[in-house]
């Protein structure tokens, strides 16, 4: 039985590699091929190699830890992404920590102050409210990605879908399905994804040759709660409504709770169309149709991106295309 500790040496000889290369590997001190890199890492893990991080950090002057702030731990979708990023940093010698802005922008710089004084060597910001300001001031300390928001002079520092598009499609097919009446409920107004979802909603109308009616869009911000409160508004005033597009699922949910509450069936009376693919879409009475926005991809986009920015790589981010996703809470009406 050994006693010591496993060695660079016992790591080269399993890789059939350079002590050197496995050295560099390790340290993140060069760039080293891809399947080089695998299998070193591979025998590493095969003769249970732990690296002392500590030690690793003090010699190279990183920490070899990332900041990663999140917005209500818990939130189905927000998990989606932290999944992700969990499997981008798989590998790499890095190790995520979360911590969560609550949607606040005093708790989110609060957060970010106490993973400054941990010294970490990146950040990856899932959402959140900060100002453009606040955001390049970050961006200056250190690296710094922004998952699923858009920001003007961050080419390649942010991962997001065109939600334009997923909204657009979304009320597209209720129009597609002779809908005309399509009430919204919307996400939190300043929101980014709000703003975007809600213009890709007009734009859908007008280019049917259809207005926009204020009394069909309802304010909401993002909770199942918010949906039963708009479509109790809409049944309280007695409007004529045929559809429902909400800002997200969880909307989605309680907008089909407030529906069946007063006895109106979906699809048969009234069809409901959401936004985002949580896992539960799938298993609502009935199947929820929604729009897939690829969390996990996103998560794990940033984070290898995050990596290469660190090491000092050129970094290429993707701009993901949502997809409709058609399960059975939409049915077709006849055109009058």
């Amino acid at each position: 039985m050994k006693l010591a500790g496993t060695t660079i040496s016992d790591i080269a000889r399993r890789a059939n590699v350079s002590k050197s290369t496995v050295s560099r590997v390790l340290n993140d001190k060069s760039v080293v091929n891809q399947q080089t890199r695998e299998t070193v890492l591979s025998a590493a893990a095969s003769l249970g190699y732990q690296a002392n991080m500590f030690a690793r950090g003090l010699a190279s002057g990183r920490s070899m830890t990332v900041g990663v702030v999140t917005q209500k731990i818990g939130s189905p979708f927000y998990d989606m992404m932290m999944q992700g990023v969990i499997q981008g940093f798989t590998g790499t010698g890095y190790s995520p920590l979360f911590v969560d802005g609550q949607w606040e922008e005093s708790t989110e710089l609060e957060v970010i102050r106490a993973l400054l004084g941990r010294q970490v060597d990146g950040l990856l910001l899932l959402g959140g409210g900060l100002p453009q300001q606040d955001l390049n001031e970050l961006q200056e300390q250190l690296p710094t990605i922004v998952v699923g928001k858009e920001i003007p002079g961050w080419q390649d520092r942010c991962v997001y879908i065109d939600n334009f598009a997923g909204a657009y499609d979304a009320t597209k097919h209720l129009l597609d399905f002779g809908h005309r009446n399509i009430a919204i409920v919307r996400g939190i107004i300043e929101h980014q994804d709000a703003v975007r979802r809600y213009e890709g909603y007009t734009a859908a109308l007008q280019d049917a040759g259809l207005r926009v009616d204020p009394d069909l869009v309802l304010d909401g911000n993002f909770t199942a709660q918010s949906g039963i409160v708009g479509v109790n508004s809409l049944l309280m005033r007695g409007k004529a409504f045929t559809a429902v597009f909400c800002a997200n699922d969880m909307v989605a949910y309680g907008a089909r709770l407030a529906l069946q509450r007063q006895g109106i069936r979906v699809p048969d009376d009234v069809s409901i169309v959401g936004f985002d693919d949580q896992a539960e879409s799938a298993f609502v009475t009935p199947p929820l149709t929604t729009v897939r926005q690829p969390g996990v991809e996103m998560g794990a986009a940033a984070a290898r991106g995050l990596v290469k920015v660190i090491q000092g790589q050129d970094c290429e981010l993707p701009v993901l295309r949502p997809k409709l996703i058609l399960r059975e809470s939409v049915s077709r009406i006849t055109i009058p």
